[in-house]
């Protein structure tokens, strides 16, 4: 029977990359790049091979390799695995790369900032304060070579070939052998007495000044060059200067020494070193000193290097929120941190975090998401929006504190895109007529329809048909000016999404109502979209065949970007009212001066004149433009500059305006919502709350019609106007109704004939009413109170 002797190296669950040693140390060891097999995450490993007569620097290698198992300290090189085999030693270590190469790379790309190497530094010498004070070992290699950087950013010592016991054991220093690593050796050791005065510390703090001059300064030439400090910050100067002195005796400890650099104005006392600090310490930290870091942690990252921040605060970021509890706090740090990782790395790490940070019922976590939705809405797919996030986000439509319901309100614009057609044509809309018809702030409904006008180009075409043009219709009755001048705005923003048809029969109709608006503002935007629509009108009615053209929007599927219109009200429609709803709750309820003489919904709070605070938009002086189509160049202004624009116009329309018009409507006998909308449940669907307007109704008997009237020459003396009397008829019309605002219900323009009847039915029910309470009473009466114990037998 043969038997095989396996191969250790082969067998070591670590491989050497393929590419060339790093640049190895002076010393026996070359540094190489290498893998984990099982799960191919990067390593470094140090590889030693044995030559025959060099057996003090075997001895040396192993004792390296001994040394580097048993010491563990977060500041020194942390060991993985090792392998030793009679032609070589393997040291596996977490993955770094050479001081000397870092610093070079750095200087290279700009990267290289002050407050990172003072961290380093400072790491360095806990560490040296960790082998003298605690373990009572001189490094006796401390120089650029023995230290390495890791993916963070964190400096690591190691070199540990030529370390001893400062006690004495085991004899003394080995010998060296190597000319560039004799340079750092201080001068008392160069006398070859050994006699001088020191302390155990005194040698590596000499080479620890020589580590300083080279960071700031490159190789040592030679040790003469100490004297002269070049590069080295002056802050840093006098301690380095206690480094490098000729008397031993006068060296700091490492741990003075630390303390000399952490004082006031040191060279170790910024940010950047105390959040390190912090963060080392984190677990034993109470939670209000955790919640102030991270409140002010963000005001930092943009001047902290990007490797710290992707490999070291973002685990503690994510350890925080998983296991300590910080809550929404975490949510500005993290997703400023998300900024620098990859797409594949964001799925990974953030994603979880974000999708389950929405089911939270933490209002403050909630609203900070949706604050910041536009920070990480790009890295998760339609599935995990449809699925996980938008389930949860439409609680926020029904919660009690205006600010979330805003918030959730301009959030849509995000989210729509990615929505199915379920949760964007039903469970959306369905919201978005609930909150346009009942919300009782001004600032959400006017929001709202804006939201409506920039996501209606991702709404399916039945969907577009059905409620675009009764909710802008709904939204120019709204009795808060700036939702008026939504309204139109939204007609302008969809305007491709219309046939000529509706725009003739439904939009103008609406549009010319608004040209007696008692605002200056909402009249301006009524005459600009009447001119832009009658253009277009006209444009098809010179050239029929443009009809096409201009229609190819109305019955296509949903399609992203509906022009010029809708890409210039989105800055209003995310910015301008960024805050309203938050200042409508701090102000004191007052009387609203923007809505006036018009039917009043019952507000508990009103916006005053300081939540509007732009100026006034310039006129337009080209209206009379003749192009055919001119959407895309039209600047419908900024939601603020209407809402200021009609503060300003208010003093000229609530009071000459208002009493020199008889058929301006007024505050008397308003109906609440509640009232009014009694029928319409939150749950129904858009053929209970979007209708479409019936057609309208035959005139009255005897109305005589426009061709019957003698249009070519004066009409007789005795004859009177033939328009007065569908005049009267239409300003006893538009006297206040009870019911006026509820009895629109999302439909168009109601003939006079179907108020008429509407009003019949009202008094009909109203009339069957009192005849039951009637009929009871009387009953009630006849019978006689009941007695007790006894039974009703009828």
């Amino acid at each position: 029977m043969w038997f095989f002797a396996r191969d250790p190296v082969r067998d070591f669950p670590f491989e050497l990359s393929p590419e060339p040693p790093e640049g190895s140390p002076p010393g026996p060891w070359a540094l190489h790049r290498g893998r984990k097999k099982a799960t191919g995450s990067p390593v470094s490993i140090f590889v030693y091979d044995v030559k025959p007569g060099a057996e003090e620097q075997t001895q040396v290698a192993k004792a390296a390799f001994k040394r580097l198992k048993t010491l563990r300290h977060p500041n020194i090189l942390a060991y993985i695995d090792g392998l030793e085999t009679e032609k070589c030693l393997h040291v596996v270590t977490e993955a770094v790369t050479p001081l000397a190469a870092y610093l070079k790379a750095r200087t290279e790309t700009g990267d290289l900032r002050e407050m990172a190497l003072s961290w380093g530094l400072h790491q360095i010498v806990k560490a040296l304060s960790f082998l003298v004070n605690d373990c009572s070992l001189i490094h006796n290699n401390v120089c650029m070579a023995a230290v390495f950087v890791d993916r963070a950013g964190e400096w690591k010592l190691g070199g540990l070939d030529y370390m001893y016991s400062a006690q004495g054991n085991g004899g003394g220093p080995p010998r060296k052998g190597v000319p560039e690593l004799e340079q750092y050796d201080p001068p008392e050791l160069a006398d070859g007495s050994g006699k001088a005065v020191r302390e155990k510390w005194s040698a590596d703090m000499w080479r620890l000044g020589c580590l300083i001059w080279e960071v700031f300064n490159g190789p040592l030439p030679r040790a003469a060059a100490l004297r002269n400090p070049g590069k080295i910050p002056k802050s840093l100067v006098p301690h380095y200067c206690e480094l490098v002195g000729a008397n031993p005796k006068v060296r700091p400890n490492p741990a003075r020494f630390l303390q000399n650099c952490r004082a006031p104005g040191g060279f170790m006392n910024n940010r950047f070193v105390e959040t390190n600090l912090f963060l080392e310490e984190i677990q034993i930290k109470e939670p209000a000193e955790k919640q102030k870091f991270f409140q002010e942690l963000s005001k930092s990252l943009d001047s902290f290097p990007e490797d710290f921040c992707r490999h070291k605060v973002l685990p503690q970021l994510l350890t925080a929120f998983e296991f300590g509890n910080a809550g929404a706090v975490v949510l500005t740090p993290l997703f400023k941190v998300g900024k620098f990782l990859s797409a594949e790395e964001y799925q990974q790490k953030i994603v979880p975090v974000v999708v389950k940070m929405f089911s939270s019922t933490d209002r403050a976590m909630r609203i900070r998401l949706l604050q910041q939705m536009e920070q990480f809405i790009q890295y998760l797919d339609e599935p995990t929006v449809n699925t996980q996030i938008f389930p949860h986000v439409v609680h926020g439509f029904l919660d009690t504190n205006p600010a979330i319901r805003e918030q959730t309100v301009k959030s849509m614009l995000l989210l729509a895109p990615k929505l199915n057609e379920a949760n964007l044509n039903v469970e959306l809309m369905k919201h978005f007529a609930r909150l346009q018809a009942k919300d009782e702030q001004g600032p959400i409904r006017c929001n709202t329809t804006v939201c409506l006008g920039k996501i209606g180009s991702y709404l399916s075409a039945s969907t577009r048909h059905r409620v675009l043009t009764s909710a802008f219709s709904r939204a120019t009755k709204d009795p808060f000016a700036p939702s008026r001048v939504a309204g139109v705005l939204g007609f302008a923003a969809t305007h491709n999404l219309y046939s000529m048809t509706d725009c003739a029969h439904k939009i103008l109709p609406v549009l010319c109502g608004l040209t007696v608006d008692p605002e200056k503002s909402v009249r301006d935007q009524a005459f600009k979209a009447i001119r832009s629509f009658l253009s277009k009108l006209e444009s098809v009615s010179e050239d029929p065949t443009q009809l096409a053209e201009v229609e190819k929007d109305v019955h296509a599927a949903s399609s992203p970007g509906v022009g010029g219109a809708a890409a210039s009200w989105a800055g209003w429609a995310v910015t301008g009212v960024s805050s309203l709803t938050s200042k409508l709750i701090r102000a004191h309820p007052v009387a609203a001066p923007a809505e006036t003489s018009v039917p009043q919904r019952p507000m508990p709070e009103a916006t005053t004149s300081g939540h509007w605070e732009t100026q006034e938009e310039a006129k337009d002086t080209e209206e009379d433009s003749s192009a055919a189509d001119r959407w895309d160049d039209e600047d419908w202004g900024s939601l603020e500059q209407e809402a200021e624009s009609v503060l300003a116009q208010q003093d000229d329309w609530s009071t000459g305006g208002q009493s020199s018009q008889p058929g301006q409507t007024s505050n008397s006998g308003y109906k609440s919502p509640e009232s009014d909308w009694s029928s319409w449940e939150a749950e129904g669907s858009w053929e209970q709350a979007w209708q479409e307007p019936s057609p309208p109704e035959p005139p009255p008997e005897g109305t005589r019609l426009a061709s019957e009237y003698n249009w070519g020459g004066p009409e007789p003396s005795d004859k009177g106007d033939p328009f007065a009397a569908l005049s009267a008829r239409r300003e006893a019309a538009a006297q206040p109704r009870p019911d006026s605002w509820g009895d629109d219900n999302w439909e168009g323009l109601e003939t006079e004939s179907r108020q008429a009847k509407a009003e019949l039915a009202r008094k009909k029910r109203e009339e069957r009413r009192r005849e039951m309470e009637a009929k009871r009473a009387e009953k009630k009466a006849a019978k006689g109170p009941m007695k007790l114990g006894t039974r009703k037998l009828n």
